[in-house]
């Protein structure tokens, strides 16, 4: 039995010296002058000649979408393959919002799978395209801002910028997007955004959506991958435009983003051998130590019952059966000779 409990548990300690597990660290991110790549796949139910994608930072800087954006006309509607891909990734964000350590097997695996990316579809479609798919990465400053899509192509402005709006009629207005892959820093395998895959539906035309973000810096150095990207956590809220009862704004996409002081480092970390050894030694060691000690305890006892029973103690007594041969030994002895 001893052999066998140390054979068992020398193969799960194996087992845990060959898993690794991730560490978190956390320090002040001291570099403010580098650019953050911003990773960006929206498709918006309305046509590209109607919207109009930028961004406007605190430092008055505006990038436009001509610096690495592309406007591809699209059927807002997905193919069933496209569909069946966009409920995996939906049921990805919804597990990692229960399941945290769910994050650290995809940190592990690094998995280049079709989860990156919009897989193409698979049909042809005869109807002509409704929507606009708004793609590619933009090269922005690392301090707060706004993302936006609305409505008109932006013109620059001396006191921010502007959209062209007037010529495009209320009546064309369609907020519904879905947003396929929204990142900032380089693409990194292993990492479900938080907004990846998410989809809404406007049920009115001067619809205003807005997310807010807060953008972590993070250095992840695993056995596979080896880099510094970001991660980022948001918060969302919609409503409708309306003067006439208060609610103001300008309907469209908001995406107000800012960077947090702190960095994260995550580290894949890994046993040492020497603490292998050392935890080995002390599951043979304890083993021995605690059968022998079990063993004695169980020697003892036996060894105590054992000279019980050999001095008596638990030997019933027949008393009544030994009195009676007494007592015929004594008639028969004391009786008269007839001669």
């Amino acid at each position: 039995m001893a052999f066998s409990i140390m054979g068992i548990l020398t193969i799960m300690e194996f087992l845990v010296y060959r898993n690794t597990r991730m560490k978190y660290e956390y320090e002040v991110d001291k570099d403010f002058t580098s650019k953050i790549r911003l990773n960006i796949d929206i498709t918006v139910a309305m046509k590209c000649q109607y919207v109009g994608a930028d961004v406007l930072d605190l430092a008055e800087t505006m990038v436009t979408s001509a610096q690495g954006l592309v406007y591809e006309p699209v059927i807002f509607e997905l193919s069933p393959q496209q569909r069946l891909w966009q409920r995996m990734l939906q049921q990805i964000q919804g597990r990692l919002q229960e399941e945290h350590s769910l994050q650290d097997l995809l940190f592990k695996s690094a998995m280049r799978t079709s989860v990156m990316s919009l897989p193409p579809r698979e049909d042809s479609p005869t109807e002509p395209p409704n929507a606009c798919r708004i793609h590619g990465h933009l090269e922005i400053n690392k301090v707060a801002g706004n993302f936006h899509i609305t409505v008109g192509k932006a013109i620059p402005h001396p006191r921010g910028h502007a959209h062209l709006a007037a010529l495009v009629s209320h009546d064309s207005y369609n907020f519904s997007h879905r947003i396929d892959h929204f990142s900032f820093g380089e693409p990194l395998p292993g990492i479900v955004n938080p907004l990846d895959g998410t989809e809404k539906i406007a049920e009115d035309s001067n619809q205003m959506y807005q997310y807010f973000i807060t953008i972590v810096p993070t250095k992840l150095h695993t056995n596979k991958v080896d880099c510094d990207t970001h991660q980022f956590s948001v918060t969302e809220r919609e409503r409708v435009i309306n003067h006439a009862s208060g609610s103001h704004g300008v309907s469209g996409i908001f995406m107000k983003y800012d960077i947090s002081s702190l960095m994260v480092m995550v580290t894949e970390d890994h046993m040492p051998l020497w603490k292998f050894l050392v935890r080995l030694c002390g599951i043979v060691g304890g083993i021995f130590t605690t059968t022998g000690m079990i063993h004695g305890l169980a020697e003892f006892f036996v060894d105590l019952i054992c000279c019980r029973f050999k001095l008596g103690m638990y030997r019933p007594h027949e008393t009544g059966h030994m009195d009676g041969i007494h007592a015929n030994h004594c008639t028969e002895t004391l009786a008269p000779d007839p001669l």
